[in-house]
C-alpha cells in the first residue's frame, strides 16, 4: 500500500484494533496480545484498544552501564524495574554504531542503507545540505497520528534540520529539543541550528536537558492521559559533554575519577527521569494499557565518556559487538511476562513493527519493513527466532549475524570470525579455521548488500568518524552548577 497517512483518516474514526486484525483475518492475535478489554485502573474502555507507547532512547550508554545488566557503581533501579516488569534481551542490537543512522531505521523500521542514511553528519554547522530522513521514509509517529494518536518527542532528533525534516513535520504534535547530535546540557542555545526549540521556535532559557525533557515527557502523559499516545523520548544523556547538576554530582561522592564521577551524576539523573515517567504511567493507572521500550542507540564511547560496554570488545563507532550491541528492554503489564530474559538476537528495527502490531496497524507493503514483531516471539506463538540473520554497513565496516556466529570487517584488515555464543568478547577469529562458514555469511551479507544504495552524503569538515565515535564539542564557558 501507499503511506498509511491517507488511510489513517478514515481509520481513525472507523477502525479499532480488532477490527484491524478482523480485517487481516487474524483475530487470534487478540489472544496472543492477552485480549484488549478494559483493565481495572485503565482508561475505563475509551481508549484501551490503543494501547499507548512510550519509547525511550538513551544516548552513548554502553552495554554494561546498567545494573540489570551487572553495572556495580552506579545505581539505575528505574531503568531495571522494566526489565524486572518486562523482557531483557540480552542479544539486542541497534542497526548502526552511531546516533543518526540508528535513529533513521529506528524512526522507519527499516535498514537506513536502503535509503542512504548511513552515515553521521557531522556537527550542525558543517552538515551536508542532503542531511536528513527523506520524504519518501514514513515515520512510526506518522502512522500512529494518522490512527488518532497524539504525538509527542522530546529530546534528541538528529534526522534533518531543513524545516520539512524536522519533528513536527514527520509525525510529531509536539516538540521539546534539539535538532543535532550533540547539545550543552546547562543552557538553551547550541551552536547554529542548534538550539533548544518547542516546536519550530528557539526558547530562550532551560535549566539541565535530562530534566527539562523529563518534565515535557511527564507533562504530555498527564495531559494526554485519556487519549491513546505515542511518546518517544530520546534522552541526549549521557553523551558528550559530560555536564552534570550538584545534587546529582552529591550522590557519587566516592568516586574520586572526576570523569567517571560526572558520567555517574548524567547517567543517575536519566534513571530519575525514566523513573518519573514510569511512576506518571503507575499513578494515572495506565501500566496495563502502555507498550513501553528502552533501548541506547549504540555502544559507549568509554575513552571519552567512561562508559563502557562489558564483556564486549570494541565502543561506539565500531562493528564491534561493543558498538552494536545494546541495553533493549520492552514492558507491557499484563501483555507481556515480567521478568523474562530472552537470549536470541533482536535489533531495533524491530520496535516499528512491534508497535504496529501492537495498536493493531496493518503493516506497509510498498515498502516492506525489514524489523519483525516481536509479540507472538514473547507469548509462546512463535518459537523460532524472530531473525536468522541480522546485518550491518557502516561505511568501510561490515557485519552479518547469523544464528551464533558473526562475520565482520572493519575499515582496514581481513574479515573476522567468531561464535558469539562461546567468545562473546570476539576475541578467538575463527576465520582461518572455518572458510566454509565464513564463505557462508560473505555470501549472505553479500546478497543483502546488493539490494542498498550509496551513503547519500559523509561527514562535514571534520572528516572521518573517529573510532570511538567522539563528536567535538567547541570549547565553551563552563556553565553554572556544572559538574
Amino acid at each position: 500500500m501507499n503511506s498509511m497517512s491517507g488511510q489513517g483518516q478514515k481509520s481513525r474514526t472507523t477502525l479499532g484494533r480488532r477490527d484491524f486484525l478482523e480485517a487481516l483475518g487474524i483475530v487470534g492475535a487478540a489472544t496472543l496480545l492477552g485480549g484488549c478489554e478494559t483493565t481495572p485502573g485503565g482508561k475505563g474502555g475509551m481508549h484501551s484498544d490503543k494501547p499507548n507507547v512510550i519509547l525511550i532512547v538513551a544516548d552513548d550508554m554502553g552495554y554494561g552501564e546498567l545494573g540489570i545488566q551487572g553495572s556495580k557503581d552506579i545505581p539505575t533501579p528505574n531503568i531495571d524495574s522494566i526489565a524486572h516488569n518486562g523482557v531483557r534481551f540480552t542479544n539486542g542490537y541497534v542497526s548502526c554504531p552511531i546516533c543518526s543512522p540508528t535513529r533513521a531505521g529506528l524512526m522507519t523500521g527499516r535498514y537506513q542503507q536502503r535509503f542512504g542514511h548511513e552515515l553521521n553528519p557531522g556537527p550542525a554547522d558543517e552538515a551536508n545540505p542532503e542531511f536528513g530522513l527523506p520524504l519518501s521514509e514514513t515515520t512510526i509517529p506518522e502512522r500512529l497520528k494518522s490512527l488518532g494518536y497524539a504525538t509527542g518527542m522530546f529530546g534528541k532528533w538528529h534526522l534533518g534540520f531543513r524545516p520539512e525534516l524536522q519533528p513536527t513535520k514527520r509525525g510529531f504534535d509536539e516538540f521539546y529539543g534539539f535538532l543535532a547530535g550533540a547539545h550543552p546540557y546547562l543552557r538553551a542555545a547550541g551552536g547554529p541550528q542548534n538550539a533548544i526549540m518547542r516546536g519550530t521556535e528557539p526558547v530562550a532559557d532551560m535549566d539541565y536537558t535530562t530534566d527539562a525533557f523529563t518534565r515535557e515527557a511527564v507533562s504530555f502523559i498527564d495531559r494526554h492521559k485519556k487519549d491513546p499516545f505515542f511518546l518517544y523520548l530520546p534522552y541526549n544523556a549521557v553523551h558528550a559533554p559530560l555536564e552534570s547538576l550538584q545534587k546529582y554530582l552529591s550522590r557519587f561522592e566516592g568516586i574520586t575519577d572526576k570523569k567517571r564521577r560526572t558520567f555517574a551524576a548524567m547517567l543517575s539523573a536519566l534513571d530519575d527521569g525514566v523513573g518519573q515517567v514510569l511512576g506518571k504511567v503507575r499513578a494515572l493507572g495506565l501500566e496495563k494499557d502502555t507498550l513501553i521500550f528502552f533501548i541506547s542507540d549504540n555502544g559507549g564511547p568509554t575513552s571519552q565518556t567512561t562508559s563502557g560496554n562489558a564483556p564486549l570488545r570494541g565502543f561506539k563507532a565500531q562493528v564491534l559487538e561493543g558498538g552494536i550491541r545494546i541495553p533493549f528492554l520492552m514492558q507491557w503489564k499484563g501483555r507481556l511476562p515480567e521478568g523474562k530474559v530472552v537470549d536470541t538476537p533482536v535489533i531495533s528495527l524491530d520496535i516499528h513493527p512491534t508497535i504496529l502490531a501492537a495498536v493493531g496497524a496493518p503493516a506497509p507493503q510498498d515498502k516492506p519493513l525489514d524489523g519483525v514483531d516481536l509479540l507472538p516471539h514473547l507469548n509462546g506463538k512463535k518459537n523460532a527466532p524472530p531473525h536468522g540473520r541480522l546485518f550491518w554497513r557502516f561505511g568501510e565496516q561490515s557485519a552479518i549475524r547469523m544464528g551464533d556466529w558473526k562475520m565482520l570487517k572493519m575499515a582496514k584488515g581481513d574479515s573476522q570470525l567468531y561464535n558469539l555464543a562461546e567468545d562473546i568478547a570476539e576475541g578467538n577469529d575463527l576465520a582461518v579455521q572455518n572458510p566454509e562458514k565464513l564463505k557462508e555469511l560473505q555470501t549472505a551479507y553479500d546478497a543483502w548488500n546488493a539490494t542498498l544504495v550509496p551513503p547519500r552524503w559523509k561527514r562535514g569538515a571534520q572528516g572521518q568518524q573517529r573510532q570511538d565515535g567522539s563528536q567535538k564539542v567547541r570549547p565553551r564557558r563552563k556553565p553554572k552548577n556544572a559538574g
